[in-house]
């Protein structure tokens, strides 16, 4: 396979993960944008990029770029996809893939008027041990599947000034850590059809504990706690009427799944060998809807992750959490 020449938009600590799975795994990254020409040399010196751009502009402007990796904060993913779009490229942006469905809907609309493939980077879908689980739940061992409980949650830092509690830069648990368990829970189970929250917060406003419940059809029921100052297990547990599955901390990096009988007797244990963070195997998933000429990924399609946001923007009304500039939902 004859990989794409990768561009990163943004040089902070997330793309420095992403890249240097990239470089781990055989993939060409072939330059970086920054707002700073100085950050951009020296991420490009870093990790072997030939070309460094002291825009993101010049960035999605490069004829040598085929696909651009979006790792700005949180309120810039919008802009950055649409800039990387109209510049005719493919785009996988970062978690969450915007602020809100509103601009989940522009970007995901321009990428189709485009023909351009635009895919959310929500890494847990594509790691290996996620696939097996799908693969157990569809072959009926665990029986009727009725329940999922997750968590994500980090003891992370108190200043003020710091990403995670600056609400100028979407800051707080729900965009940053409860993107993870809510995302699971519509690979697990779908759509939901009924939602209730309750959170706690900092002086900043910034959410600091999110707690969900999903409710669906047929007895189905999604729990999900975030929190970004109280450290907890990490881990999941998928219920059915003939067994379970326990996934490992941390359950949203590559994890091993243990899956048990009615009877609390271990049946299977699955872990897979991975390569640095597990990072590109969704840069190979979008390598290879690209290779395709698909625009959708089954994985992830385009109209889940815009509904995703809506699911997030339903929390926020519900805990009324709002961002300083974000522009109305649609």
């Amino acid at each position: 396979m004859t990989h794409l020449r990768w561009g990163i938009l943004a040089a902070g600590g997330i793309a420095a993960s992403f890249t240097s799975d990239l470089n781990d795994n055989g993939f060409t990254v072939q330059a970086v944008g920054s707002r700073n020409l100085e950050r951009a040399r020296e991420f490009a010196d870093r990790f072997g990029i030939p070309t460094a751009h002291g825009s993101y502009e010049n960035l999605a402007a490069d004829p040598e770029v085929d696909i651009v990796y979006v790792a700005t904060p949180h309120p810039f993913h919008a802009e950055a996809a649409k800039l990387v779009l109209e510049a005719g490229k493919h785009v996988l942006v970062e978690k969450p893939f915007t602020l809100n469905a509103a601009e989940a809907r522009e970007v995901v609309e321009l990428a189709e008027s485009k023909g351009l493939v635009v895919l959310e980077a929500m890494w847990t879908r594509f790691l290996p041990h996620m696939a097996r689980v799908r693969e157990i739940i569809a072959s009926g061992v665990l029986g009727e599947v009725r329940t999922l409980m997750v968590d994500h949650t980090q003891d992370l830092p108190d200043d003020p000034a710091h990403r995670i509690n600056d609400l100028a830069l979407g800051g707080g648990s729900l965009l940053d850590l409860g993107i993870y368990p809510v995302s699971f829970a519509w690979d697990l189970f779908g759509e939901p059809l009924t939602v209730q929250s309750h959170a706690t917060f900092k002086e900043t406003g910034a959410d600091a504990t999110i707690a969900t419940i999903f409710g669906y059809d047929g007895a189905r029921v999604a729990t999900t706690v975030s929190a970004s100052d109280t450290r907890g297990p990490n881990r999941a547990s998928i219920l059915g009427t003939e067994g379970r599955i326990e996934i490992d901390a941390t359950w949203y990096n590559p994890s091993t799944v243990h899956v048990y009988d009615v009877s609390g007797t271990e049946v299977e244990t699955y872990s897979a060998e991975v390569t640095g963070r597990g990072m590109h195997f969704q840069a190979a998933e979008a390598e290879r809807l690209v290779a395709a000429g698909e625009l959708d990924s089954p994985l992830l399609p385009r109209a889940e992750t815009v509904a995703i946001m809506g699911t997030l923007d339903t929390i926020r009304e519900q805990i009324g959490l709002e961002y300083p500039g974000e522009q109305p939902p649609a």
